[in-house]
């Protein structure tokens, strides 16, 4: 629909709404028009873009180039989301923290990890329960997302929703439906998978270094039966960062 069909999106704006609008604020010239065939009032504002510098057409042509305008549900749906992913000790916090100090934006901490930590200080710390991953990936999520409304252009996604399906086959044998639901809404630009070359570091919390080994192979099954390409950090941290860096870049081009 040409931009100058006042009819046209009087009608289009009828549809969507359900209804006539009473009143009509625009920047535009042509708001007079629009607002005559809806059959409403026109409220010219800021016709010179002083208040807000900045037009809806240039908006649209380039969002993220002026995400400083953009509401935060809005500008959360173009951020950068790279997932970090990793058995236990091969370095995906420290990467996450890492390249969002590179970056200078905002990373997600593992939740499950907060909670696993303040599960085993517990005096009656007990078996893992089905509800408590489902507890941990709607967490884990909820964070995501209001991250993602603060971030500026990527935002850095430690151990997200879909790991905790693999952590609870690791501790109850099976992927859980449940968390696999809750989980399958949230894709990702960029996979990060943190490989286990480094030396496993035991902090009281970690299950050993043959878990370790056998969680690094099913991050790579699932990854790969689930069509999602990921790059493999390995060798030293400096290595690692450089290499994460180049594929971020990519994206951010």
């Amino acid at each position: 629909m040409p931009d100058d069909d006042s009819p046209g999106w009087a009608a289009y704006t009828r549809q969507v709404l359900g209804y006539a609008p009473d009143v009509v604020f625009t920047s535009e010239d042509y708001g007079d028009a629009y607002a005559h065939h809806l059959g409403c009032r026109h409220v010219l504002v800021d016709r010179e873009r002083v208040q807000v510098p900045i037009s809806g057409t240039a908006l649209r042509a380039d969002p993220l180039a002026h995400r400083e305008f953009l509401e935060p549900c809005v500008r959360a749906y173009f951020v950068k989301r790279v997932a970090l992913v990793g058995a236990e000790s091969s370095g995906t916090t420290t990467m996450a923290r890492a390249l969002a100090t590179h970056y200078r934006d905002i990373w997600v901490p593992e939740y499950g990890r907060a909670y696993s930590e303040e599960k085993m200080r517990r005096p009656e710390a007990s078996a893992w329960r089905p509800e408590e991953f489902v507890h941990i990936a709607r967490r884990q999520c909820e964070m995501e997302d209001m991250a993602a409304r603060e971030t500026d252009r990527v935002l850095l996604c430690d151990t997200p929703a879909f790991a905790t399906s693999l952590w609870h086959e690791r501790y109850l044998g099976t992927l859980s439906p449940e968390v696999e639901a809750i989980a399958a809404p949230y894709h990702y630009d960029l996979y990060l998978l943190t490989g286990v070359d480094i030396p496993f570091v035991q902090d009281g919390t970690r299950d050993g270094e043959h878990i370790r080994h056998r969680m690094h192979r099913r991050f790579v099954e699932w990854l790969t039966a689930h069509h999602r390409p990921f790059t493999l950090l390995s060798g030293p941290h400096e290595e690692r960062l450089r290499a994460a860096t180049r594929r971020v870049d990519a994206l951010l081009v």
